[in-house]
């Protein structure tokens, strides 16, 4: 391989994942930014960094040349890590995904599938969840139906309208933060932890079947060519589809790696 493209929380991690994944150095490399990364505002509209990483064509000068004029570098890039077998299971092991151990920390827990909703939910209309997304997306100049149910555990909110698609954003980024801000609102001096889903149009189930489908056709990529795959950096819930999508898998196993948000899910040969 001549060039990988990664995404990363800024250049560098970017540029460190795309070197491991050539297995050369920066001196070896060159780096082209195709998209720098953005904060955005609570979250949303926030940005990935993207580079593309080309391995260098130029010729390495002589041995004896490049010794005598080679300055001592002031900076040295991270070059690609090996692992024993023994110490990338104890990686792995340590990796694993765990469910959130702060209230709102995380809306989604364990393996909760959004196609399973209770039995027992009942309409909540005036909740404070209502009040509160329907006061946020006004001040967004949105046009939203927002409908609200629930039970001891669980709260459902459904948003509809024209607007619905500004709502979800992309990859679903502006509705899990928005849901994560409901969160908060709804569990805010609660003993009891309820959790939150907040869905637009239906895009919950659908990502999820998206996701399942994404596993198991990169799950027999990594059989066919033999060489791990990592997936885009995901929340917490969509990575724990991954996992159970293909826990069952004989030939394949999945790990974590990186930190929240960026974290992403690793498939790799057993």
């Amino acid at each position: 391989m001549d060039f990988s493209e990664k995404w990363g929380k800024d250049v560098e991690e970017a540029t460190r994942l795309a070197l491991i994944d050539l297995n050369l150095t920066e001196d070896q490399v060159k780096v082209i930014v195709l998209e720098e990364p953005t904060k955005g505002f609570l979250g949303l509209g926030a940005k990935l960094a993207k580079v593309r990483v080309e391995k260098s064509t130029d010729k390495k000068p002589e041995a004896k040349e490049e010794k005598a004029q080679k300055p001592e570098p002031s900076y040295k890039a991270d070059k690609p890590q090996k692992f024993e077998p023994e110490k990338r299971a104890e990686k792995r092991e340590k990796n694993n995904d765990r469910p959130p151990r702060k209230t709102g920390e995380n809306t989604f827990e364990g393996t909760f599938s959004v196609r399973e909703k209770p039995a027992d939910l009942m309409d909540l209309s005036g909740h404070a969840a209502e009040t509160f997304l329907k006061e946020i997306t006004e001040k967004m100049g949105l046009s939203l139906q927002i409908t609200v149910q629930g039970n001891d555990s669980s709260i459902y909110i459904e948003m509809e309208g024209r607007d619905s698609g500004t709502i979800i954003g992309k990859r679903g980024q502006t509705l899990d933060a928005i849901q994560y801000l409901t969160s908060l609102v709804v569990n805010k001096d609660k003993e009891k932890y309820q959790r939150v889903v907040v869905d637009a149009e239906n895009y919950r189930e659908k990502r999820e079947r998206t996701l399942e489908q994404l596993a198991n056709r990169l799950a027999d990529k990594v059989i066919k060519g033999r060489k791990s795959v990592r997936l885009e950096p995901m929340n917490p819930y969509e990575r724990k589809v991954i996992h159970a999508t293909l826990q069952l898998n004989p030939k394949v196993t999945t790990r974590s790696e990186g930190e929240e948000p960026y974290r992403r899910v690793i498939i790799e040969l057993k």
